[in-house]
């Protein structure tokens, strides 16, 4: 059973005028309700997932950690999309935008993945799946 309603990814970024143009140029929107000077709520799943991009200032009020640096410390979020070719356009959309390679594309027959990281560093995987050829 699940309990959870949405996930609500939280990364600090250093320059939230570079981060809402780098997405805005992959095609994606924001939800304005949640977004102002100090953060931007990026929808990645209408109605269940969003990343929320923090300034680096602003992140720091919900943490008594160090607000770790993109570049050094990360997780690696995927996301999953419709097909090959949508992986494709969206990894060379985030690298014509600011985005940078650090790995490149892997396929292994049921799923094909792409990567990059974000002008922050955040480092995101596309990938597309299908589970009927999962092997075994």
């Amino acid at each position: 059973m699940s309990h959870v309603k949405s996930i609500y990814i939280n990364l600090p970024v250093k320059d939230l005028a570079v981060t809402k143009a780098f997405w805005t140029s992959l095609g994606f929107s924001f939800n304005a309700q949640f977004s102002n000077d100090k953060a931007v709520c990026l929808i990645l799943n209408e109605g269940s997932i969003y990343a929320m991009l923090l300034t680096h200032e602003f992140f720091a009020g919900f943490t008594t950690r160090t607000v770790a640096d993109g570049s050094s410390t990360q997780v690696i979020i995927a996301i999953d999309v419709e097909s090959r070719e949508k992986v494709d356009a969206l990894v060379q959309a985030a690298l014509a935008n600011g985005g940078s390679r650090y790995r490149e594309a892997a396929d292994h027959g049921w799923m094909y993945y792409d990567s990059f990281a974000d002008p922050d560093g955040h480092q995101w995987e596309v990938m597309f799946s299908d589970p009927s050829k999962f092997p075994g």
